[in-house]
């Protein structure tokens, strides 16, 4: 039978391990914010980097309405001039609402339309803009999909410029993306795109006024992008809806030097249209919070390498040989978005020694830097000099040099 005092001990550990246990789930809990989202996919991107700051189900295909419009832009804008003439077509006036109301055989400049896509979300413009683009709309569904597998986004499907809610009937794909390949979509219109400018003077225009070519007929756009005048640090974006895909957006945000985008798939239904942006409020305080550029660089010296049987700097046969090593291609800051969890790794990797001949710029080894254990940058180490080898026919006439002067 066991002391008063043995049972005491007893429990003492008990509580302790069990203490233990609560500090170590607790601790685990607090290394990322879980964040009470409306949208059933959503994403924070750094847009820099493309990296998934925060998610929930990032990765689930889903249809994406109106959002589309965004590739729809930069498209026209990249491969389109503006003053292009684009003529309308009967299939462009068959398109429901929301619409500008062209109608056929009408010309538009290429300009004005992309307002009327972007402010307004006009459903028949869009396909006056991707016919006078890509020739036809399936022509430019496939510039479209080729821009996203471009750009990384390989869960993404377009069938029409729009968004309009559509399957191809053979194969049964929908018109679809992810939170995560839409984000990384906006990220490439605001920040690597060559029409990065012109998409973002569009899409923060707060009104704009245009005619058709004749002047016959005058046309007056609403930005509708209420989320521009909810934050200061709002740079751009886009709402859509179908009643397949429920309330989506897409947006950017700039702060301090950071540049973070946002995509909500499925965040709510009428009548709950304020959803995306309480979603939309919540994931930008949550990067501008949580997130800080950090220089991870960090300065390596490295060492001579040797080489054997290679000639060295003092041309005879007994001198050791040795090539000096120096980091190829690399900058002297490496700024990265962080959080305090985030944990960054460098590893070097270098050859002990090398066999002659070995050749200027031949790589020998590697700065690799992880971030929470995935490699985000990789720098070469690479000799800087040759080495001859170091060979009979040389001894040879190494000797003969010595005895024969």
């Amino acid at each position: 039978m066991r002391t008063l005092l043995q049972r005491s001990l007893i429990f003492s550990m008990v509580f302790l391990l069990l203490g233990v246990g609560l500090s170590q789930r607790i601790q685990a809990a607090g290394t990322k914010e879980e964040l009470k989202l409306y949208a059933r996919a959503a994403v924070l991107m750094d847009a820099d980097s493309g990296r998934v700051l925060y998610g929930k189900n990032p990765k689930e295909v889903l249809p994406m309405a109106s959002t589309t419009k965004i590739m729809t832009c930069i498209l026209a804008l990249e491969y389109g001039s503006p003053e292009t003439e684009a003529e309308v077509s009967a299939y462009a006036v068959s398109m429901p609402k929301v619409k500008l109301g062209v109608r056929q055989g009408e010309k538009y400049r290429l300009e004005d339309l992309l307002y009327s896509l972007m402010l307004e979300s006009h459903n028949d413009s869009a396909v006056v803009i991707a016919e006078a683009v890509g020739g036809s709309v399936e022509s430019f569904a496939a510039m479209m999909n080729q821009k996203a597998r471009d750009i990384g986004c390989y869960d993404t499907y377009f069938i029409t410029p729009n968004g309009l809610d559509a399957v191809v009937n053979d194969s049964g794909k929908i018109h679809s993306t992810t939170a995560q390949d839409l984000a990384k979509i906006m990220a490439y219109c605001v920040t690597d795109s060559p029409a990065k400018d012109d998409f973002l003077e569009i899409t923060r225009t707060i009104s704009y006024d245009f005619t058709d070519v004749e002047g016959a007929r005058n046309f007056h756009c609403n930005n509708h992008n209420a989320f521009l005048g909810m934050m200061q640090e709002a740079l751009s974006g886009k709402t859509g809806f179908t009643n397949n895909a429920g309330y989506c957006y897409v947006g950017a945000i700039t702060s301090e030097g950071r540049t973070f985008t946002v995509a909500l798939l499925a965040c709510g239904w009428p009548n709950n249209r304020s959803y995306k942006w309480s979603d939309m409020k919540q994931l930008a305080a949550y990067g501008m919070e949580h997130y800080r550029y950090r220089d991870i660089y960090e300065h390596r010296e490295f060492q001579d390498i040797p080489v054997i049987n290679g000639i060295g700097q003092q041309k005879t046969p007994y001198d050791k040989a040795s090539v000096p090593v120096v980091l190829e291609a690399h900058e002297e800051t490496l700024p990265y978005l962080l959080s305090e969890q985030d944990r960054v790794e460098v590893k070097t990797q270098v050859a002990e020694q090398l066999t002659a001949p070995v050749a200027d710029h031949t790589e020998v080894g590697s700065v690799s830097y992880y971030l929470n254990g995935q490699l985000v940058k990789r720098y070469a180490i690479c000799t800087d000099g040759a080495v001859e080898e170091c060979t009979f026919g040389w001894i040879c006439r190494y000797i003969v040099r010595i005895f024969l002067p």
